[in-house]
């Protein structure tokens, strides 16, 4: 469905304004992940593809042993 032009927000920002604040910019990393989580299961969805949650793996190791 168009959008309307009269439902459109323009904002104007002129040289020397300042720059309008971000609001993602002060987000730590896990809520960044977070917000990006929700869009990459409905991208899925939207491919018709089966929407499977990573699990913890369990079955991978690593040994380190010292030297002998």
């Amino acid at each position: 469905m168009p959008v309307s032009p009269r439902r459109v927000a323009i904002r104007v920002i002129r040289p020397g304004d300042p720059e309008p604040r971000d609001p993602v910019r002060d987000l730590t990393p896990q809520e960044r992940l977070a917000m990006m989580w929700p869009l990459a299961l409905d991208a899925w969805e939207f491919m018709g593809e089966p929407v499977i949650e990573p699990r913890l793996p369990r079955d991978i190791v690593r040994v380190l042993r010292g030297a002998r």
